[in-house]
């Protein structure tokens, strides 16, 4: 499942890692290629702990990718999940 997702991600790494497109271009593409290849036929999957966390860690795998690091007091840090979750308005990928 996320292996898929992974493969779908590292795809396009150019148009990710880009600074010519803006987030929200990729924050689109990710919600409408890459969330619906990782949860193809998630209704029939058996949510265990362990794969929730797996998806969930993958996504902000991605998020970060995205979103980039932030500069606080002259130095860079990544975002953390709290963060990350109201920059997309709690709406993760297990929801």
């Amino acid at each position: 499942m996320t292996a898929l997702g992974i493969k779908a991600y590292y795809a396009n790494p150019k148009f990710f890692k880009s600074r010519l497109f803006t987030k929200d271009s990729k924050l689109k593409l990710y919600r409408t290629v890459i969330r619906p290849i990782v949860s193809y036929a998630s209704e029939t999957w058996v949510l265990k702990e362990n794969i929730i966390q797996k998806v969930l860690v993958f996504e902000r795998k991605i998020l970060r990718g995205i979103f980039g690091p932030t500069k606080e007091n002259q130095t860079w840090r990544i975002k953390n999940n709290e963060e990350l979750d109201k920059l997309i308005k709690h709406e993760n990928i297990v929801d």
